[in-house]
């Protein structure tokens, strides 16, 4: 699974997954962060979900009103799978996103080829203060996206 290239969980590293579905992304998440002693919390926007045996805290959400729930600078990555396309409060959760992540930490928003406008999702992570983002190919059938929150730049948390 090329994703896997993306990732690179150092020890005690915490991930956040927001997303739909588990799957077997969620799953090479949790795998990989357990080799390294971190940790996935998954919040699950599903009224019924297939669960994969995993190593994951899942927080249940009923529906894409509900904005997640998280700790400032709690996360060192953050995956928006599957979910920010429908999300009714893209500014909102950009903005918790920002707030639970690390300094330095990652966004990445994953979803199906051609359900977002990529350029206008760049500029809105700008917006938001996220540096650096770019498109990257490595998915087939997913536009991938990530960005970094910079210490000392934008919001400040």
């Amino acid at each position: 699974m090329r994703i896997k290239e993306l990732f690179h969980p150092l020890p005690g590293n915490r991930y956040l997954e927001v997303t739909t579905h588990i799957d077997d992304i969620s799953k090479l998440l949790s795998d990989m962060l357990q080799q390294v002693g971190g940790y996935l919390s998954i919040a699950l926007y599903a009224n019924e979900a297939k669960l994969q045996e995993i190593e994951a805290k899942i927080q249940h959400l009923s529906d894409t009103k509900t904005l997640f729930k998280a700790m400032p600078r709690e996360y060192d990555t953050i995956l928006l799978k599957d979910i920010f396309a429908d999300f009714e409060d893209k500014e909102g959760m950009l903005l918790l996103a920002y707030r639970s992540l690390a300094n330095a930490g990652y966004i990445v928003i994953l979803e199906k080829k051609d359900s977002i406008d990529v350029k206008s999702v760049l500029k809105l992570l700008e917006e938001f203060e996220f540096r650096a983002p770019n498109e990257i190919d490595i998915v087939e059938g997913y536009d991938l996206i990530i960005a970094k929150k910079m210490h000392m730049w934008g919001n400040g948390l």
